[in-house]
């Protein structure tokens, strides 16, 4: 044994230093932490346009009838998407059991089904920006709820961060007037917030054993489930609607449900559910803006600068302290 190790002397220790690449200062971890933003960046903007979508087929299509027709796209893209992974794996996808299954079902009912119908009321009664900032209560009870029951602590940063952040999605609620104001509206908002709260935390736990992309598509499937007996509605409406609806309700089940949520179960996994939730706090601006562009939806100078002040939170919940060499 003494023979098989090595001991660096003295004398080797400037042949080492000098094989190791110099390190560029400010540089350092850069790639892979862009690389890191692009899927949590990406569910942030789908999930804005989801607000947008569903304000626009509010006319031609109901609550809960548009949450059947934009998870059972889901569904059928995740099934897509799910079939694709398992034959690269070259495997057969692991399917949960017992208290796994009853947490994917879980979150599959609480968010996928009861949120996105609550969600989808609300926009009945608030313009889009209004309902995304009602919504992103959410990060507050997960930070908060995971804190305690998770084992995830409170860091100073994401603390700072997250009241930052909510200070200017209050601050967007403090400039509301008119549609922007509607009580029934943000009633309907927070249960839609408590909702998904719930069903981040639920999937937090039963992502420890499940695979993202298993568990995203059994949620959605679960949701579709429960939602099933207003099918006959869903037919009646897309036999009425407007071609431009209709493609609106296939790209919110494609894009901010399929696409997002694996987007976001893959993240979720890898990150606390404090941490990560607090980014959807940029959510709001982000859905002001569009709204603004794309429905004409005005935003007050409540909402801009709120706007940006939420964005300032999530940028200090996402930073690390510094360590010293």
């Amino acid at each position: 044994m003494a023979q098989s190790s090595q001991v660096t002397t003295p004398s080797d220790a400037p042949v080492a230093a000098a094989t190791l690449p110099p390190v560029e200062p400010g540089r350092t971890g850069r790639g892979p932490a862009l690389r890191a933003a692009l899927p949590v960046l990406t569910v942030l903007l789908l999930w804005a346009s989801a607000f947008i979508a569903i304000r626009f087929v509010a006319g031609a299509y109901a609550p809960v009838p548009l949450a059947l027709g934009r998870i059972l796209v889901g569904t059928v893209a995740l099934a897509v998407i799910l079939a694709v992974v398992s034959r690269r794996r070259g495997a057969r996808p692991s399917l949960p059991r017992g208290r796994s299954l009853g947490l994917v079902v879980g979150y599959g009912v609480a968010w996928f089904a009861a949120y996105t119908v609550a969600l989808n009321a609300a926009e009945h009664h608030l313009d889009a920006g209004t309902a995304a900032m009602v919504v992103n209560v959410a990060p507050l009870l997960v930070a908060l709820t995971g804190g305690l029951l998770l084992g995830e602590g409170f860091p100073r940063r994401l603390l700072v961060g997250l009241l930052v952040g909510f200070a200017g999605v209050a601050l967007i609620a403090a400039g509301g007037r008119g549609v922007h104001a509607d009580g029934t509206g943000i009633a309907l908002g927070l249960v839609a917030a408590v909702l998904y709260a719930g069903g981040v935390l639920l999937q937090k736990v039963a992502l420890r054993t499940v695979d993202a992309v298993t568990g995203t598509f059994l949620g959605c499937l679960a949701g579709t489930v429960v939602l099933l007996p207003w099918l006959p509605e869903l037919l009646h409406q897309v036999a009425a609607a407007p071609l431009g609806s209709t493609l609106a309700v296939v790209y919110l089940g494609v894009g901010p449900t399929a696409v997002a949520f694996i987007l976001w179960a893959r993240a979720l996994r890898a990150s606390d559910a404090g941490r990560l939730t607090t980014t959807t706090l940029a959510v709001p601006a982000i859905t002001v803006l569009l709204s603004w562009g794309l429905l004409g939806e005005v935003p007050t100078a409540w909402a801009i600068a709120g706007g940006a002040l939420a964005l300032g939170g999530v940028a200090v919940s996402r930073t690390r302290p510094r360590r010293r060499a």
